[in-house]
């Protein structure tokens, strides 16, 4: 039986095998946390996600996965969620042993006999359609049950693209969906690194001039080139810290995939520091709108 890690656990807080299988949706290349079958692990170690439902929804798929006694390693930093794990391991008929360590708890459990609870918490955790959106989404995915204000304010400004473009951690596909819209536009490029937020896209933007990966932006040779636009909200948290060199490597990109005169759209909370990169990296910048604390810049190559 084999061994599993969830996410990227600190290592010095968690011992994980070196032949341990990667699970997770945010490391392309990973394996599919729902692939794994019952009683196929010997052992997990999990780094447990913030959010109550998406926390609930992997502590159960990966105890559905252990072996009768198989051995659960769950942490996560006190203040996103930690407190919380040895109740919830508890709701699940787990024995929970709960160490603090470093601003985390970790807690160490076995599969029980009889595990409760879990059919439900992976059903209130798993795909859904949202009526609001009116989109397929899941819980975990970013902004997953409502429209981002961000997104909203690039749509409001949006003008209507034309040729071939990408969208850059596309999410749930909503900004694409918008510029597919235009006639015009011969040819879209879907990149998120999140695979449940790529199976959504897949359902929600069911059109033939889309292509939609499961890959990092960052990562050289994803996106073709040249592209005449790039419509992007990009992300700026990683680890639950703010880091605005992710907008800016989403930056950096556009302007290496981008054609001479392409255009770049990004929308980005008003207080990062994206002016100076935008205007190192392209000829032309200019702030469309800023409303309720977000930018919409329009970037030319």
């Amino acid at each position: 039986m084999r061994h599993a890690v969830y996410g990227l656990p600190p290592a010095d807080l968690a011992e994980v095998p070196g032949d341990a299988v990667q699970l997770s949706p945010l490391i392309p290349g990973a394996e599919r946390l729902e692939d794994l079958s019952e009683n196929s692990l010997a052992s997990a170690t999990v780094l447990a996600p913030p959010g109550t439902v998406e926390r609930r929804y992997v502590l159960a798929q990966v105890l559905r996965a252990l072996g009768p006694g198989g051995r659960m390693v769950a942490l996560a930093p006190k203040d996103r969620g930690g407190t919380r794990l040895a109740k919830e391991l508890t709701t699940f008929g787990c024995a929970a042993a709960d160490q603090p360590r470093r601003h985390h708890r970790i807690c160490t459990a076995e599969r029980p006999t009889a595990p409760a609870g879990l059919a439900e918490a992976i059903d209130e955790g798993g795909p859904r359609h949202v009526d609001n959106l009116a989109l397929c989404t899941q819980p975990g995915i970013f902004s997953w049950d409502r429209l981002d204000p961000g997104t909203a304010l690039l749509l409001a400004n949006l003008p209507a693209l034309k040729g071939r473009g990408a969208d850059f951690g596309c999410g749930l596909g909503i900004l694409s969906r918008a510029v597919l819209a235009s006639e015009a536009v011969t040819a879209m490029t879907l990149v998120e690194i999140d695979r449940r937020a790529v199976e959504m896209a897949r359902r929600n933007v069911a059109d033939p001039r889309a292509t939609i990966h499961w890959a990092d932006v960052r990562t050289p040779g994803v996106v073709p080139d040249p592209l005449d636009f790039i419509v992007t909200n990009p992300p700026f948290h990683e680890g639950g810290a703010e880091d605005p060199s992710l907008g800016r490597a989403f930056i950096a990109r556009a302007s290496a995939v981008l054609r001479p005169g392409g255009t770049l759209w990004l929308v980005a909370n008003a207080h990062l520091p994206y002016e100076a990169a935008l205007r190192e990296a392209f000829r032309i910048v200019s702030v469309a709108v800023q409303a309720n604390g977000y930018r919409v810049y329009e970037a030319r190559r």
